[in-house]
């Protein structure tokens, strides 16, 4: 399936059945006694909820986790009626109608947020559901230890709580003393809920092992072939390609300058090609510093500061008739990672899916070109490897 511009400088290829596999295996981590959802806020991490969603639930996710509310609703129409739909960052005031009306679970983040879902649900004369969201220790989203001191029955009148849930801070970094100090918290303060089901564990959550399972996860990164696990070996199938297209080549003399700044100058005869994709499509400016791309396996240096919609590159002793207009050079792919080309850019994985631009020309692939069985067997590896 394609969608985007036909004529697009760049394109995007996002492979579903990439993402199916992904969700798979991290559902088969946390075992069958643990829901496992899927996080697809952000335009699912800028590839497109719309194609994303239905991928993962014909996988077998059934929970869905977005930020806000408008995007839930967006996502309504293009799940089945059996798929739930979570706010995370909660009710924005005067969206409680809405709210209920397309069947939308809020996250609960504050006292406020739950008076405000109490009374819609009195004034809709039913029960709503809800997630309580409780603060761990990211002092971010969720209710307080004095917060918690001052919920009463009385205020949770018609809402359901489906879940309490936290959210771990540093699960990308296992030794981290923050995971076993946010679980012990976790456990305390959900424990005022009796037996409701539990949620803490994120992408990287997931790899810290069943203590940090509880009942339910919300993977989102992994799904989309971000590490989980830091420095370790990704144990994720990669999702993304993103390649340009070449729009001029030319040859420049010794003592050249290229591009805005005049701060990159070339100590050689060289031949450069410029591509079509630039700032405006998500790649960071610091990318020009020691940022490379790549054809057939070669990495060829960015000459000179990444522009609004275009980059130089140096094409090194490349003979001329190799390339030339329209060839495809890659950004992301077999020989350049998602966290690769965030590292190169002084980021991470997560701001390189979601600064993507809309200008691409986008496939998305479900079944065809599956990577070699070699491959495959290396990622089984490593996340065997992995596993608690």
């Amino acid at each position: 399936m394609r969608l985007g511009h036909r004529h697009a400088g760049a394109t995007l290829t996002i492979d579903l059945a990439a993402i199916r596999w992904n969700y798979r295996r991290l559902a088969e981590m946390v075992g069958p006694k643990v829901r496992c959802g899927g996080v697809v806020k952000a335009d699912a991490y800028g590839l497109g909820a719309r194609q994303v969603a239905p991928a993962l639930y014909g996988a077998g996710c059934r929970d869905f986790y977005v930020a806000h509310l408008d995007e839930a609703l967006d996502l309504r129409p293009h799940l089945p009626p059996d798929a739930s739909i979570v706010v995370l960052n909660g009710l924005p005031r005067g969206g409680e109608d809405d709210c209920a009306d397309a069947g939308i679970v809020p996250v609960l983040n504050s006292l406020a947020q739950l008076d405000d879902w109490s009374a819609c649900a009195r004034k809709a004369g039913r029960v709503l559901g809800a997630i309580v969201q409780i603060d761990s220790g990211m002092s971010r989203l969720g209710l307080s230890p004095r917060e918690l001191d001052e919920l009463s029955h009385a205020r949770l009148r018609g809402i359901d709580i489906r879940l309490v849930m936290s959210h771990l801070a540093c699960a990308d970094v296992a030794d981290h003393a923050a995971n076993a100090y946010q679980r012990a918290r976790f456990c305390a303060l959900a424990d005022r809920f009796g037996g409701i089901p539990k949620s803490l564990a994120n992408s990287s959550g997931i790899f810290l092992g069943p203590d940090f399972h509880y009942d339910a996860a919300r993977p989102g990164a992994a799904l989309y072939g971000i590490n989980p696990t830091s420095s370790r070996p990704n144990p994720m199938r990669p999702v993304v390609r993103l390649a340009a297209a070449i729009v001029q080549t030319r040859e420049i003399e010794a003592g050249d300058h290229v591009g805005y700044g005049w701060d990159f100058r070339v100590e050689r005869p060289s031949r450069l090609a410029t591509l079509s994709i630039g700032y405006a499509d998500g790649l960071h400016r610091a990318l020009g510093r020691a940022g490379a791309v790549y054809f057939e396996g070669r990495a060829l240096a960015i000459a000179g500061r990444v522009s609004m919609d275009s980059i130089t590159v140096d094409l090194g002793d490349l003979p001329a008739e190799r390339l030339g207009r329209g060839a495809e050079i890659e950004l992301i792919g077999p020989h350049q990672s998602v966290d690769e080309l965030a590292s190169a850019s002084g980021t991470i994985g997560y701001e390189i899916l979601t600064s993507l631009g809309d200008r691409f020309r986008r496939i998305y692939r479900d079944a065809a070109d599956r990577p070699q069985d070699s491959d495959l067997q290396k990622r089984d590896d490593a996340m065997k490897a992995l596993m608690p």
